[in-house]
């Protein structure tokens, strides 16, 4: 047995104290480094052109891209992307494993029931895409008993569910919905007008068009958990990111037009 004086018994305590000091401290800057750092983890699904996706060479592209980072150079916030199916991102926030979440995603008071939205970014609606040879659909109502072609989890998706005898196929993107669409396997798509638009021009669906008028008047938000600390940080980013004349930079790289005015900003 070894016998130790007590100055020796209150180093080898003090070491052992230590020891389990320095193991609880690297756990929680691995499990919480976002929350207390200057690190920003962004949920994001890549799959919505222009507002995000994947080159083959994994970087990340888009307005939505490239407007965070500009807001987190604002900020003072390093911003760490984390890829999620966009249905997973709302838990993922609720949960907080995340910090934010940028992915075209709309304000809706349901939504804003669990978490909380930036002042609006962009301003957008839902449109209808039809083949241009169609002349039956003109709004929502013209799609009772139809084949409507949607992208899981968005507001298109909400807006398809109002139609009666509507027939729904859901998609995992809506390059795919409009590739059902081009080949008649579905009579319709809804889904925000830029994009509609922005996968018209770029996969050269010169069959498909988009009828008037929107079906609804939306805002995107940048999403975070109930009270956290960043929201305060990402609005205030976001207006210095408007005033100093970034933001519309960003909007005419992607959409070669004006940007329309936004509500708080």
């Amino acid at each position: 047995m070894i016998n130790l004086n007590p100055a020796q018994l209150f180093r080898q305590f003090s070491l052992i104290l230590i020891s389990l000091g320095l193991i609880v401290a690297c756990h929680s800057i691995s499990t919480s480094d976002y929350r207390t750092s200057n690190i920003l983890k962004v949920a994001t699904e890549p799959a919505f052109p222009p507002f995000q996706f994947q080159e083959n060479t994994g970087e990340l592209k888009g307005f939505d891209i490239d407007l965070i980072k500009a807001i987190g150079q604002e900020a003072g916030l390093e911003i760490r992307f984390q890829i999620l199916p966009f249905d997973q991102i709302i838990p993922a926030i609720e949960k907080q494993t995340v910090g934010a979440a940028i992915s075209a995603m709309t304000i809706t008071p349901e939504r804003q029931k669990i978490i909380s939205f930036s002042y609006p970014y962009f301003k957008t609606g839902l449109a209808i895409a039809i083949q241009k040879d169609n002349q039956e659909i003109n709004n929502l109502e013209s799609l009772r008993n139809k084949k409507i072609g949607v992208k899981i989890g968005t507001t298109g998706a909400n807006e398809a569910k109002k139609v009666i005898g509507g027939k729904i196929s859901y998609f995992n993107s809506t390059a795919l919905a409009l590739q059902a669409l081009s080949k008649g396997n579905v009579d319709a798509v809804i889904n925000d007008k830029p994009v509609i638009l922005y996968l018209i021009n770029s996969d050269n669906l010169t069959e498909i068009k988009v009828i008037q008028p929107l079906l609804t008047e939306e805002y995107y938000g940048i999403a975070t958990p109930k009270k956290s600390e960043n929201l305060v940080k990402i609005n205030q980013a976001l207006v210095k990111v408007i005033k100093a004349g970034v933001y519309r930079k960003i909007y005419q790289k992607w959409f070669k037009i004006e940007p329309p005015a936004l509500p708080n900003n």
